[in-house]
């Protein structure tokens, strides 16, 4: 397929198929790696990538940074320098004249520049303004819902797709339960995900812009539920039995390990595509809960007690000053301005359960109790900045290529809800972040 052949963006024939903005910070560098390997696949003509041929950039503010981190990846992949073929632009979120310059160029924009309530919107501002799509890997439901209230009419009429977490928020948990739908012969009610991540004898580390994200996330929780109250959400019915809830804490005798609510976007994003499903192609909605496994009663008081001084201080804003300023302090050594080292990363892996229940095909699910269960798996490498940009950099193929699966108009999408019908979860499962049936339904 040429670029931009078959497209319905307004960005056929522009100099770039994918901008990567943001392209030094610490997750940026991570998915130019990922595009780099793509480039390289297609060049040497694996898989069906544009006969051979993806047309992209950097960008950010910084030449030399930018440059640096090509070399970075050029060497990584064991290349003597990076292509010249790979465009350089220079771009700053504060500036609208040089994000409308970048936007124009390309079909579609990687936006890794957070924590994104405060970095985001001139990114998805200028993308719809100029025809160029664009993807982010937010985990925080104030921008991506903020965004669906400003841009998602305009996105429609300039025929671009904006679709927010395509990172490990949200794409294992989102796909997931599509894909869990797909495999349950019947209907498929109700879904609960486990997430447990491994970790090697080095331990795993975050790097602090997801902290200062959850800050600003949680100490502005009230403005969230002003701008739902904005958007007027159609309640999504609930079909079949009601999904029970669990307490904040509660223990697995699955796992045989304590488990908590995940604080993440998943259950938010999960349900703006299945309230999407529903409402836009008449499909069963699936109520959803999702929970992290915790470990032992050790693991438990430390977190509650961390938890807890967390909730206290973000209250406050000299609390939130102190919880920026030292967050490996504050998060027990998880979180910190360096992030992982490699063996960190590669001693790191992350697994989502998913248990299923349903009614069997010709069972009508608004009567009786459901009869068919079934488990399903994503799993995958460390999440944060092998699994993410993965999710992301596939989420834009799945964009620029598998046009005709994608949902009719423009607007701004949950990853669900733009991705249900493409080649997604096979691509996912080509680069090591896996989708399987665990155990089978039984009636």
């Amino acid at each position: 397929m040429a670029a931009g052949g078959g497209t319905k963006t307004a960005a056929a024939g522009r100099l770039y198929d994918i901008v990567v903005f943001g392209a030094s910070g610490f997750t940026g560098q991570f998915v130019v790696e990922e595009v780099a390997r793509v480039a390289a696949a297609a060049a040497a003509g694996e898989g069906q990538l544009y006969g051979g041929r993806l047309r992209w950039a950097v960008a950010g503010r910084s030449r030399e940074k930018l440059r640096a981190v090509l070399e970075r990846a050029a060497e990584r992949l064991g290349k003597a320098a990076p292509g010249e073929e790979v465009g350089v632009l220079l771009c700053d979120v504060a500036d609208a004249g040089s994000l409308a310059t970048m936007a124009r160029q390309t079909r579609l924009v990687l936006n890794c520049v957070g924590p994104y309530r405060f970095f985001g919107e001139p990114v998805v501002e200028a993308c719809v303004e100029n025809g160029a799509s664009c993807i982010d890997i937010s985990g925080e439901p104030q921008f991506l819902e903020g965004m669906y209230l400003k841009y998602n009419e305009k996105a429609a009429e300039k025929g671009v797709y904006v679709v927010g977490s395509c990172g490990f928020d949200s794409i294992p948990a989102d796909m997931g339960v599509l894909y869990t739908k797909d495999k349950l012969k019947g209907t498929l009610t109700a879904v609960e995900s486990f997430l447990s991540v491994k970790s090697g004898p080095e331990g795993a580390a975050i790097h602090d812009g997801t902290w200062k994200s959850a800050v600003y996330g949680l100490a502005d929780e009230d403005s969230l539920k002003k701008l739902r109250k904005q958007i007027g959400y159609a309640p999504v019915p609930v079909v079949g039995a009601k999904l029970k809830k669990r307490g904040f804490l509660f223990y697995s005798p699955e796992f045989k390990q304590y488990c908590i609510t995940f604080m993440g976007s998943d259950g938010s994003v999960v349900k703006r595509t299945q309230r999407y499903l529903h409402t836009e192609l008449q499909q069963t909605p699936v109520q959803y809960g999702a929970y992290v496994t915790l470990g032992g009663l050790g693991s438990v008081l430390k977190l509650m007690f961390m938890g807890m001084l967390f909730l206290l201080l973000v209250k406050f804003n000299f609390g939130r000053k102190l919880l920026t300023k030292y967050p490996k302090f504050f998060s027990g050594g998880y979180f910190t301005e360096e992030g992982p080292t490699q063996k960190q990363m590669d001693g790191t892996s992350f697994t989502m359960t998913f248990f299923g229940e349903g009614y069997s095909e010709g069972q009508d699910p608004q009567k009786g109790k459901p009869n068919v269960k079934i488990c399903t798996e994503v799993k995958g490498p460390e999440p944060g900045y092998i699994a993410t940009p993965i999710a992301m950099v596939q989420a834009g193929l799945s964009l620029l290529e598998d046009t005709a699966s994608l949902p009719k108009r423009g607007g701004v999408y949950s990853p669900g809800a733009a991705f249900s019908k493409t080649k997604l979860i096979d691509r996912l499962n080509k680069r090591g972040v896996e989708f399987s049936v665990i155990s089978k339904p039984e009636v």
